[in-house]
C-alpha cells in the first residue's frame, strides 16, 4: 500500500491503482462517464475527469494516470473545473435533453455531472447539432438513441466481457460516430433478452428495450 494526499486528505491505496479509483473508492467524487473498472486501457473520451496534482505543469485525466506514494492531488481547484465544465458542454452541444421520455431520468450520469458542476443541461455558447435519425431500431431488442449517446463505450466493454467477441462496436467517424450491432441475421441465435448487460451499463439510457423501456 502507499499514500497519498487527495484534497488535504490522506489516502492508502494499492500501488498501481488508476487515480481516479483511487479517489472514487474513498467517497472524492471526480466526474467522469467512460471509466469502467475492468477495462485495462481507459479510452480517456469524455475528457471529465481531469485532477491537478502537484509537480505537473497542468491538469491531467485521471483515469489513465497510476497512483505514487507521496502523491499530492487537488480534484477542486479553478483550473479543473473549467476544463470539467467545457467538457461538459461540448458533450451537451450533441445530446438531445429530453430527460422527461429517457428511461434514465433521475439516475442519468449527465444529471448527476451537472448537478456536481452547478451547470445546466445545455451547450452554453456552443451551437447544438445533433444526428439524424434520432432512433435506431434495426436490433430485434434493443433501441439505439445516437443523440443521448455520450460514446463512451462502456456497452461495447459490457458486451465484450458476457460474449468475448462484442456484438457491437463504435461506426463511422467524427461527429458521426455511433454505436452499430451486428445485423439482425448475425443475432438470431443471440439472447441478448437474457443479457442486457449494454442495457444496464449505459450512464444516459442510449440503448433502451424496444417500447422504449430502460431497466428499472
Amino acid at each position: 500500500m502507499i499514500t497519498l494526499t487527495v484534497d488535504k486528505k490522506e489516502i492508502q491505496v494499492e500501488e498501481g491503482s488508476p487515480l481516479l479509483k483511487a479517489c472514487l473508492d474513498h467517497g472524492i467524487y471526480v466526474p467522469n462517464l467512460c471509466y469502467v473498472e475492468t477495462l485495462e486501457a481507459p479510452p480517456v473520451s469524455c475528457r471529465l475527469c481531469f485532477v491537478e496534482i502537484e509537480g505537473e505543469r497542468e491538469p491531467v485525466t485521471s483515469c489513465n494516470i497510476q497512483v505514487s506514494d507521496g502523491m499530492v492531488v487537488h480534484t477542486d481547484t479553478p483550473s479543473v473545473r473549467r476544463l470539467q465544465r467545457t467538457a461538459f458542454q461540448l458533450l451537451m452541444s450533441v445530446h438531445r435533453v429530453d430527460c422527461a421520455h429517457c428511461p434514465a431520468n433521475k439516475r442519468c450520469e449527465l444529471q448527476r455531472i451537472a448537478r456536481f458542476l452547478k451547470i445546466g443541461l445545455k451547450p452554453g455558447p456552443l451551437i447544438q447539432t445533433l444526428k439524424e435519425p434520432d432512433i435506431l431500431e434495426d436490433h430485434p431488442v434493443f433501441d439505439y438513441y445516437p443523440n443521448r449517446c455520450v460514446l463512451c463505450g462502456r456497452c461495447i466493454h459490457a458486451c465484450q466481457v458476457q460474449r468475448v467477441l462484442p456484438l457491437m462496436s463504435f461506426a463511422e467517424r467524427g461527429f458521426e460516430t455511433v454505436i452499430r450491432f451486428y445485423n439482425e441475421a448475425d443475432l438470431t441465435d443471440v439472447p441478448c433478452t437474457e443479457c442486457l448487460a449494454c442495457v444496464s451499463t449505459c450512464p444516459v439510457g442510449a440503448i433502451a428495450l424496444k417500447g422504449g423501456s430502460g431497466l428499472s
